[in-house]
């Protein structure tokens, strides 16, 4: 069904691996529809760029007619599920679990084509398990074989506990790939273990075992450590495009190129010519192009060119975007007392911290700005003053970071 740069582009571009490479090749060569299966757990409700590296393989491959089944995990993620993750996961009641699901359907669906998925509920086979079925299942594997994985290897070298519903999450998963009879299974490279498994029980009930699809990590906004909601390096799909835009502009120049190949349809020969001007072209150049080029794709590019003006015009000529917020702060108008107010509760209030200990922190830190909003001027607050200390005028802004602003008013 495909072949020369369309083969190319479909097994490296955006790939850590294929297992197997040569035989999913050959799937392909068949000239059938092949059943994709990508499985997602809905404890979290939402999806950012980290997850679009493979959603956007699944595209591909739909656009030459291949079917993806999309599993949502309503099953295990009422029982927990460890995912890679060093802790278990929190057990989700039934509510949860298809608010959850809903919210990601709407965002997978911005990347993946609706038309051509199939979507299945995990619970459509386990709801019907017995006790039986699950002793069966798991007399079929070790427990010497599942401590290779190297999240419950670590653990239980440090003497950590593992679950033994994190054993049977495995074999859950694995029962998926049999239930919906899985031709090709994706998941990123923390995965590997789970798909190998998947792929090993097919084989044991008589079915073709499944071609695993392995993704790349995608490195989050700190340029260290993988894309994660938890570590809070994450660009979500559904953030505001002002947001999205300068997020990406925040990345390490050394991301530029990965998240080029991995997030565009930039051309691979265009992105070796951009490779190969490096140093010849100020990186930022490239920077508002991946910006501009991913804020339209989730939003439009009315929207991304917005976003790239406020980004010009708030961060690079550190000018004050059109639409701040007001907050009306009383010790302004000399109604709080002689001493006014401290900055760190007004910060609070006006919805630029969690807290106000984190408001303090943020002061300390030197991440919040005071801007005289007739000429422009602005100073880094360095100790948490008062208002009267700090002869603040009617309409000062506040500022935190690039994209965070509000218009103080009496």
């Amino acid at each position: 069904m495909t072949s020369g740069p369309n083969l190319e582009e479909i097994t490296r571009r955006g790939v850590q691996e294929i297992i197997s490479h040569e035989q999913f090749v050959r799937m392909l060569g068949e000239g059938k529809p092949l059943r994709l299966k990508m499985g997602f757990d809905p404890s979290r409700p939402d999806i950012h760029l980290g997850h679009v590296v493979g959603l956007r393989k699944l595209r591909q491959l739909q656009q030459l007619g291949h079917q993806v089944i999309l599993i949502v995990g309503d099953w295990t993620a009422q029982i927990g599920d460890p995912s890679g993750q060093t802790v278990t996961r929190p057990a989700l009641t039934h509510e949860e679990v298809i608010t959850n699901a809903e919210s990601y359907q709407r965002q997978f669906f911005k990347v993946v084509d609706r038309d051509r998925t199939q979507v299945v509920w995990q619970s459509e086979w386990f709801g019907k398990f017995t006790l039986a079925d699950v002793i069966g299942l798991t007399g079929r594997f070790t427990v010497a074989q599942f401590l290779e994985r190297d999240d419950f290897a670590k653990r239980f070298q440090e003497h950590r506990p593992i679950a033994i519903t994190e054993f049977l999450y495995p074999l859950l998963q694995a029962y998926d790939s049999v239930a919906v009879e899985s031709d090709v299974e994706f998941g990123g490279t923390d995965q590997m273990f789970n798909l190998l498994v998947g792929r090993e029980l097919q084989g044991m009930m008589g079915q073709r075992p499944q071609q695993c699809f392995l993704m790349p990590m995608l490195v989050g906004t700190d340029g260290a450590q993988k894309m994660s909601k938890s570590l809070g390096n994450y660009v979500a799909l559904e953030e505001p495009p002002e947001d999205m835009y300068g997020k990406i502009m925040s990345l390490p120049d050394e991301l530029i190129g990965p998240y080029f190949e991995y997030l565009t349809d930039v051309p691979m020969e265009e992105l070796a010519e951009l490779e190969r001007s490096n140093g010849e072209i100020n990186p930022i150049e490239f920077k508002k192009r991946l910006a501009l080029d991913i804020t339209a794709q989730f939003h439009d590019l009315a929207a991304a060119n917005a976003a790239q003006a406020h980004f010009e015009n708030v961060v690079q000529r550190r000018g004050l975007p059109e639409d701040i917020p007001e907050f009306t702060e009383p010790s302004l108008a000399g109604s709080q007392g002689e001493q006014g107010r401290r900055l760190s509760n007004i910060i609070y209030d006006a919805g630029l911290a969690s807290s106000v200990s984190e408001a303090k922190r943020l002061i300390n830190q030197g991440a919040i700005e005071l801007i005289d909003a007739a000429t422009g001027d602005a100073r880094r607050l360095t100790r948490d003053d008062r208002t009267d200390a700090l002869d603040m005028q009617d309409r000062a802004v506040l500022k935190r970071g690039n994209r965070r602003f509000v218009r103080l008013v009496k």
